[in-house]
């Protein structure tokens, strides 16, 4: 009896041990490979060297990770393994804590070879101060499963666009605004059919617009503040989910696209300072329902402010500065327009009286009437210009007169009573002074 009490226990003293050791190791949570942490280190050395990243995270870079790096299964499926998904790095505000970039950052091309799991990535100001550059050639593998590609505010990071926008099937943003990218934004980018968003304002980029009729999904395209020639696509109205189409300050010319007037959706509209020219404000305008915000100063379009407004009550900024219009402002601009908040028609060749119903915009906070040829009194109350301030722009109209405290009443609309008693006044006055007069002589 005594043997097998010793047996037993001889036999729960040695195999316990490695039991237990097996199953912690069961336990034991996915780390990230080698390889792929070793590369996260390089490129948070990259961007910011002054910073003792080993020493700061020593341990698994998925366990107890820097700020702005994610971890996670490369897809639902996974469980045996972690690999870095998302990268932010660089500054966006007190309340983000990416990892900061030093003035003398550069891009480690092992960024784009070594995360092949990446779903985001991030640059916030990052290259700002050293020239950095893009390398020359990205492995068509890169961003395989990429879903949001953002660099914002680089201005000292450059490269050709077209290197950086690959065979990107599931991604959904491209932001790449205030850089110092060149080159032409290529046809390829019609086969990212998940595109949402197209951001790529205020870079360098050239080259006429590229074949984007494919994106039925994007909402947003902004090709702001480039060098991009040529005409617009009239196939911008296959577009149809666009809320927002940016495309000024560029070299765009001919007729703005009809197709335009398809997108039915679109919320913001800006085409300002381009070279299109010679065919009026367009009218299909009319035929947009959604449309909030349009803008198409700096083109000499030419020709009338057209009769359109009582169709698109809900816009409340009109920018139609330096457009070679003339002819009067259509009263339909203030009796329609009621939330208007911002209205440019500055510099043109607009004439006529300012029409009393512009007396009556409420919700507005900027009015730039400014270097056009109208006349008579404007139809301001101190209130409203109190209100409005600076922001009130009449200069450069000669014959237009701004009488402090006097506004002329609306067409139909019937004096108070205080101002009855006023006119009673001074009419009985005046013939009482001239009885007077007959009776003296």
């Amino acid at each position: 009896m005594a043997t097998s009490h010793l047996h037993l226990f001889l036999f729960f003293l040695f195999t316990a041990p490695s039991t237990v050791c097996q199953e912690n190791n069961d336990d034991a949570p996915p780390q990230l490979p080698p390889s792929e942490q070793e590369a996260v280190y390089r490129v948070l050395n990259s961007v910011n060297p002054s910073i003792l990243w080993r020493t700061t995270f020593p341990d698994d870079l998925c366990a107890s990770p820097s700020d702005g790096v994610v971890c996670d299964y490369p897809d639902a499926s996974s469980s045996t393994s972690l690999h870095v998904t998302e990268l932010h790095l660089g500054y966006v505000s007190d309340y983000t804590q990416n990892p900061p970039c030093s003035s003398n950052s550069t891009l480690d091309p092992l960024l784009f070879t070594s995360f092949k799991h990446l779903r985001k990535l991030f640059f916030y100001k990052c290259f700002t101060g050293a020239p950095a550059s893009l390398p020359e050639t990205i492995p068509e593998e890169f961003g395989s499963v990429l879903e949001e590609l953002v660099f914002i505010e680089n201005p000292s990071l450059s490269g050709d666009v077209g290197v950086l926008i690959g065979n990107f099937t599931k991604l959904r943003r491209l932001v790449l605004t205030g850089n110092g990218f060149h080159g032409s934004i290529p046809n390829r980018i019609s086969g990212l059919v998940s595109l949402e968003e197209i951001t790529l304002s205020r870079n360098s980029l050239t080259g006429g617009f590229p074949a984007t009729s494919r994106l039925k999904n994007l909402k947003v395209l902004d090709f702001s503040h480039n060098s991009l020639t040529g005409n617009a696509p009239d196939s911008i109205g296959d577009l149809t989910e666009l809320l927002k189409l940016d495309l000024s300050y560029n070299a765009f010319s001919g007729e703005i696209p009809p197709g335009v007037g398809k997108l039915k959706k679109l919320e913001f509209l800006d085409l300002s300072y381009n070279r299109f020219g010679n065919y009026g404000v367009p009218l299909f305008l009319a035929e947009m329902p959604s449309l909030k915000e349009v803008y198409l100063s700096g083109n000499l379009l030419g020709g009338r402010i057209p009769e359109i407004w009582k169709n698109l009550e809900g816009i409340s900024g009109i920018g139609f500065s330096r457009m070679g219009l003339h002819g009067n402002i259509p009263a339909s601009m203030g009796s329609s327009l009621k939330s208007l908040w911002y209205l440019a028609l500055d510099n043109n060749n607009l004439d006529g009286r300012i029409p009393l119903e512009f007396g009556l915009l409420e919700s507005a906070r900027e009015i730039n009437l400014e270097n056009n040829n109208l006349t008579g009194q404007a139809p301001f109350s101190d209130g409203f210009r109190d209100r409005v301030g600076k922001k009130l722009k009449l200069s450069g109209n000669p014959h237009l007169l701004l009488v402090k405290d006097s506004v002329p009443p609306l067409a139909g609309e019937v004096l108070s009573s205080s101002a009855a008693r006023a006119l009673v006044s001074v009419c009985f006055t005046t013939v009482f002074m001239v009885l007077y007069i007959l009776i003296k002589q």
